[in-house]
């Protein structure tokens, strides 16, 4: 068990600079088998936290229909998912610095109890205005669970040993985004719509004791005032950069006085934040961590992974269901290459890193096999088979397991640990502002395809059938004539190409801007300059204890 100093208990000069393993975990008297039970047992509780967040992106989807048949309001349907999402990426940055300034574990389990009290309170929601609004409370404690977990698992685990970790970290991933639909479904057809948010209670329980139980770390008094100004422009700025991507193009056109407002809204916050942010004693988001090359670099390359991979999975059940002939549940489970893609490789790429302390080549080869697996997706057409999708697909996931953890590792290694929390933040809220722009603007091209080829193939008839969206559900499609039928077909798969195409074109981007990341030594591991670059070493910075 970890040794729990007492509050008022000051880190010494020699503390500071000792190794995170040695500062976070220090050695038991009795042999290793203590310490390493409990860092399991933190670790799985971590993992359930960080299968809530992820779970409640994904489980809804399929139990709306259920929902609105119970409690109306279909023309706000669509706020049932962005709310959490609104409200997850607005607190992601300010749930980290808090956890910075007054202690990780505190903050993180406020950060649940959130989380639980929106989960029960959306069980019980009487109409749409009501489930909301219980949302968005549930998306602010998602916002603290997904950088918690992150900030924790960085302050417990040195980067050289942290690799061992993505393979589990991956393996959440890929059961919240095949699971999600299937657990959903499942449970709103034996146990009723409201048992998709009550299943968090007890998942949430378990992680709540585990983590008050087995984590200790020395709690935290800032003398520093929040930056609520700061907190409060970041806060506009993202909310009005997340309502354009949901917006655009679906509830306004991406020319209209909404859109564009928000645009001017979303930028003037930004400049204004950043204006506050340069003369603040404890700014929300330091911006001087974005002075780090490889910070900057793996959280750009972080933003187009989250750009391609929300996009991908968004269109490929679309694709699946409509040209391929599969079911809304075999279209999740037809996923399923690319996730254990994603699982392996990422298994492999956080053992070598652990054994080696290099992970450079990670990121360029991820780079590379997403601009693959994209170029192969955009070859698909009418006539491709599943077996073939399922092998794009695979390369694809191979191209995300090299580089989702290993971003995230790089971003935490070039921060130091006093802004482990605002650093893992930052790279989470990026990937997350990426996935949203990924959605709206592939989106956006889909649409747009589809309905220039239906106008091409169907002539004067296919507005009857695009007309307000250029999506359709299989049991719409199966009741269309069979030569409107077939010309939807080649038109989702012309959407489809144009996706993928785009995608692989910026892809591109993340491929040549990880030849820049430099191997700058993991702590936890002998600091040795990669490629002679000793000044960069030097740089790397000191672990704390936090």
């Amino acid at each position: 068990m970890f040794r729990k100093p007492s509050e008022d208990e000051a880190p010494s000069a020699s503390t500071s600079a000792q190794p995170a393993q040695e500062a976070q975990i220090p050695k038991e008297p009795k042999g290793k088998e203590p310490k390493q039970r409990s860092t399991s047992v933190v670790i799985f509780a971590l993992m359930i936290a960080m299968l809530l967040a992820m779970l409640d992106n994904m489980i809804v989807g399929t139990a709306m229909p259920t929902i609105v048949g119970e409690l109306g309001g279909l023309d706000h349907l669509s706020w049932v998912v962005t709310a959490y999402t609104l409200a997850t990426a607005a607190s992601t940055p300010i749930w980290g610095k808090l956890g910075d300034m007054y202690g990780r574990k505190g903050v993180f389990l406020t950060s649940i109890v959130v989380f639980l009290g929106g989960s029960a309170l959306s069980g019980m929601a009487q109409s749409m205005g009501e489930l909301i609004g219980f949302r968005a409370i549930q998306g602010l404690g998602a916002g603290g669970l997904m950088v918690g977990v992150m900030a924790i698992i960085g302050d417990l685990v040195p980067p050289r040993e942290r690799g061992r970790y993505q393979g589990i970290m991956a393996g959440v991933m890929a059961v919240a985004m095949i699971g999600g639909p299937l657990v959903g479904g499942t449970l709103t057809d034996h146990l009723g719509w409201r048992w998709i948010f009550y299943i968090n209670l007890p998942l949430g329980a378990v992680a709540l004791a585990a983590i008050t139980a087995v984590l200790h770390l020395p709690k935290k008094r800032s003398q520093g005032r929040i930056d609520y100004t700061g907190a409060a422009l970041l806060t506009v700025g993202i909310t009005a950069l997340v309502l354009i991507t949901t917006w655009g193009g679906n509830e306004y056109d991406w020319g209209s006085a909404q859109i564009l407002g928000l645009g001017a809204v979303g930028v003037l916050s930004l400049v204004a934040f950043v204006f506050v942010e340069q003369r603040v004693a404890e700014p929300v988001l330091p911006l001087h961590i974005f002075r780090n090359p490889n910070f900057t670099l793996v959280t750009a390359i972080g933003f187009l992974v989250g750009f391609v991979m929300f996009g991908s999975t968004t269109f490929l059940p679309l694709y699946q269901q409509t040209v391929q002939g599969a079911t809304a549940t075999n279209s999740g489970l037809l996923l399923l290459p690319m996730l254990l893609g994603m699982l392996v490789v990422s298994l492999v790429a956080g053992r070598v890193t652990t054994q080696t302390g290099k992970y450079k080549i990670f990121p360029i080869i991820g780079g590379f096999l997403i601009t693959t697996g994209m170029f192969l997706l955009s070859t698909m057409d009418t006539e491709t088979t599943r077996f073939s999708s399922g092998l794009y697909m695979a390369v694809l996931g191979m191209g995300m397991g090299c580089l989702m953890q290993t971003t995230m590792l790089v971003a935490q290694n070039s921060v130091e640990m006093k802004d482990m929390g605002v650093g893992s933040s930052s790279a989470t809220l990026f990937r997350t502002l990426g996935g949203s722009f990924g959605v709206a603007i592939l989106g956006a091209l889909f649409t747009s395809q589809v309905r220039d080829t239906m106008a091409e193939r169907a002539g004067g008839k296919a507005a009857a059938v695009t007309s307000g969206s250029a999506q359709l559900d299989p049991a719409s499609l199966k009741k269309l004539p069979p030569g409107i039928r077939d010309a939807y077909t080649h038109a989702v798969a012309s959407g489809a190409h144009q996706v993928f195409l785009w995608g692989a074109l910026i892809s591109i981007i993340g491929f040549l801007a990880a030849w820049f990341v430099k191997e700058v030594p993991l702590r936890g591991g002998p600091a040795k300059p990669a490629d002679g670059d000793e000044a960069t070493a030097q740089a790397a910075p000191v672990a704390e204890t936090v």
